[in-house]
């Protein structure tokens, strides 16, 4: 394998994190150029300034790029409606990818990427950054590990602010309207919290029960509130709150208890990580001392293409990204039937 890699991004007039991905790309030192394709050619006077001179060639034709160019990755940003064409042109044409969330607006849709990716020994590996936050990395490893025993239950809250919902020009965009964006706060940023709850648990959610709701009553068509209660396959229960409820700001929250104690994860209050042992003495609260840097998109980026170049494994895997999806769109058809809906494991 080449010791660095050319990744091709693709964007439109409507892509999301545009202000993550730029510095992202521009930062890794194991991304030798980018390929820009940008439909429409809005982004591509900051693409220049943000990526400077590893941006290379620019395209505004997705079919045109796969001619003349063979990325070792491509980077997919775009409206949910717009993804899964776009992702299956990248496996088409060899290409592993890594989308921004949530890349389709039915699981058929994505069921069927993951078909083509395996197919293809490719990997589609959805942007949950969040996996690699040092933090969640040492909540993982101790619960591996055994530190907490057996699990006993788990609790996800993820809260955005209900402002931005309140603007014409968010009632407009894809995020208010479910056929461009599968679904609303749950799809979007609920997701993070979901599948941390899978990836830290090292356990797969398999039935899912609950409701969504438009609580703020702004002109959307999609959820801003979700609530659900969860069955992990190692036999744990577990609850989801997922809502634009603040006025400003976010308020998150991961609480794990087991056997031998408990860890939380505050966001807050700022307590990254924390954790109590049974046989601590009563009161003792033990910290997650180290460095909660690097975090977000850029070291999730970095991964990916350390992950193509074969010099570790991937963050996310396509089945990863498959069951996450699973587990919402399942949570969108038992609050539709009012019935708990079963998920399937690979």
């Amino acid at each position: 394998m080449a010791d660095k890699a050319i990744v091709a991004l693709f964007i439109n007039e409507t892509s999301a994190h545009l202000g993550a991905y730029f510095p992202a790309l521009a930062a890794c030192e194991e991304v030798s150029e980018v390929i820009l394709c940008d439909e429409g050619q809005k982004h591509v006077a900051e693409a220049r300034q943000k990526l400077g001179t590893k941006l290379t060639r620019v395209y505004d034709n997705p079919d045109e790029l796969f001619k003349k160019e063979k990325p070792d990755m491509a980077l997919i940003t775009m409206e949910a409606v717009q993804s899964p064409a776009a992702i299956d042109r990248a496996l088409e044409h060899g290409c592993p990818v890594f989308a921004e969330k949530p890349s389709c607006i039915s699981i058929d849709q994505f069921e069927a990427l993951v078909k083509k990716a395996d197919g293809k020994h490719l990997n589609l590996m959805l942007a949950l950054a969040n996996r690699n936050n040092p933090e969640v990395k040492a909540a993982r490893r101790m619960i591996r590990k055994g530190t907490f025993g057996n699990i006993y239950g788990i609790e996800l809250n993820f809260i955005a602010d209900q402002t931005r919902l309140t603007s014409k020009n968010y009632h407009s965009g894809w995020f208010a309207q479910k056929n461009r964006a599968g679904g609303g706060h749950l799809i979007w940023l609920g997701i993070h919290w979901l599948d941390l709850g899978m990836y830290i648990t090292d356990s797969k959610i398999t039935d899912v029960a609950g409701f969504v709701t438009n609580v703020g009553g702004q002109p959307l068509d999609v959820e801003d509130s979700a609530a659900l209660s969860l069955k992990f396959d190692k036999g744990f229960l577990g609850t989801l709150t997922s809502g634009y409820y603040t006025n400003r700001g976010k308020q998150s929250l991961i609480k794990i208890w087991g056997s031998k104690g408990w860890l939380e994860m505050d966001y807050s209050t700022g307590k990254y990580l924390q954790w109590s042992l049974n046989d601590d003495k009563p009161g003792t609260i033990h910290k997650f001392e180290e460095s909660v840097q690097p975090r977000g998109y850029t070291p999730c980026v970095q991964a990916a293409v350390r992950s193509v170049l074969e010099k570790e494994a991937p963050t996310l895997t396509s089945r990863d990204s498959l069951q996450v999806l699973r587990t919402i769109y399942a949570a969108y058809k038992a609050a539709e039937t009012g019935e708990t809906q079963h998920i399937p494991v690979d």
